[in-house]
């Protein structure tokens, strides 16, 4: 194995490894690049031992992968990190949701990306070109935006 593949073996695993402690709180964060792992640390500094924080990703476009391990889904660690997480993406330029789109879970969090007036025009396109909301509903921009 050359050690090229070794490197992406590790990258790929990282996500792999990280659910073998039990709950993975993932977030796909878009950062200047120059402030990329200073959420990774504040984390780390903000949970302290209630769970593992590992970031990785794209260095060259400052698309970072941060996921925070627990031994289980809890409201409590929950609550450390939303809308902690949110707020200083944020604060420091970045996007809430990077290469893998806004999803199911986080379209009403749009506002901490996106201005009133990008998220009402990202809005008025969906509808021009889906008036009947069938091509993936829910997926972009909270269901509420879309009602006529």
């Amino acid at each position: 194995m050359n050690q090229a593949s070794s490197f992406w073996r590790i990258r790929e695993g990282i996500s792999e490894a990280s659910m073998k402690m039990g709950a993975v709180y993932k977030y796909d964060l878009s950062l200047p690049v120059e402030k990329i792992y200073d959420i990774v640390q504040e984390m780390r500094t903000r949970l302290g031992h209630t769970a593992k924080v590992v970031g990785y990703g794209h260095l060259g476009d400052g698309n970072l992968h941060l996921n925070i391990s627990a031994t289980a889904y809890d409201d409590s660690v929950l609550a450390q990190i939303e809308p902690f997480v949110y707020e200083w993406t944020s604060s420091h330029r970045g996007s809430i949701s990077a290469e893998h789109g806004l999803g199911l879970m986080k379209a009403n969090k749009i506002h901490y990306s996106k201005s009133t007036e990008t998220v009402q025009l990202m809005a008025s396109i969906k509808k021009l070109f889906d008036p009947n909301k069938i091509l993936n509903p829910y997926k972009v921009l909270p269901h509420s935006l879309l009602e006529n």
